[in-house]
């Protein structure tokens, strides 16, 4: 073999030698690149999913936080309506209170009114007694008392006569009204054909 043919094959074999070279190292770029590809990926497929997590992990939150500041406020608005209902129920007693206490306390003073001239009345009569007594210590006015009292008993008894008569006159009228009841009744049965067994039957 010439010389010549010698460095061609050579030169051909190192060009051979960095293609494969330089094919090899192509090949892992590409897998490496690949595989920063699917890295990069799946990380952001996680961060994706992450981020949702904690999106919904907030919303949830946001909603709890409001309805526990809706619970808290309707407990609130019930609370002031059942104090303010609880105060108006305890102003309204109070102004009953009052307004009774006020009634009894009128009637206190009305009823110390009449006490106190029931009491000055009494003063008086005593008074008047003392006095009369006072008088009947002379013998002309025990006198005329003593008159006044036999006429006073001699009223009553007529008064009392008199309500005799009147009462023996009420029961007479009572009887003949009784009777006359009984005489209509059987009037009416004698108008329905119903024949009178009353033996005091008396025709009106």
């Amino acid at each position: 073999m010439k010389t010549r043919e010698i460095i061609l094959i050579l030169i051909a074999a190192a060009f051979g030698g960095v293609a494969i070279v330089t094919w090899s190292g192509e090949e892992a770029a590409n897998q490496r690149a690949a595989k920063i590809s699917k890295d990069a990926a799946e990380a952001r497929l996680k961060s994706v999913a992450d981020l949702k997590d904690l999106n919904d992990k907030a919303a949830k939150a946001a909603a709890d936080a409001k309805k526990a500041a809706d619970d808290a406020g309707k407990q609130a608005t019930d609370l002031l309506a059942k104090t303010k209902t609880d105060a108006d129920k305890a102003v309204k007693q109070a102004v009953d209170d009052l307004a009774k206490a006020k009634e009894d306390a009128a009637k206190a003073a009305v009823k110390a009114t009449e006490l106190e001239k029931a009491k000055a009345d009494a003063a008086n009569r005593v008074n008047e007694l003392t006095a009369e007594l006072a008088r009947l210590r002379d013998g002309s006015e025990l006198k005329e008392a003593i008159a006044k009292q036999k006429k006073a008993e001699a009223d009553l008894e007529a008064a009392s006569t008199a309500l005799r008569e009147a009462n023996a006159k009420t029961a007479t009228a009572t009887a003949r009204v009784a009777e006359l009841e009984e005489e209509n009744r059987r009037l009416r049965e004698q108008t329905k054909g119903t024949d009178n067994v009353s033996p005091n039957y008396r025709a009106l």
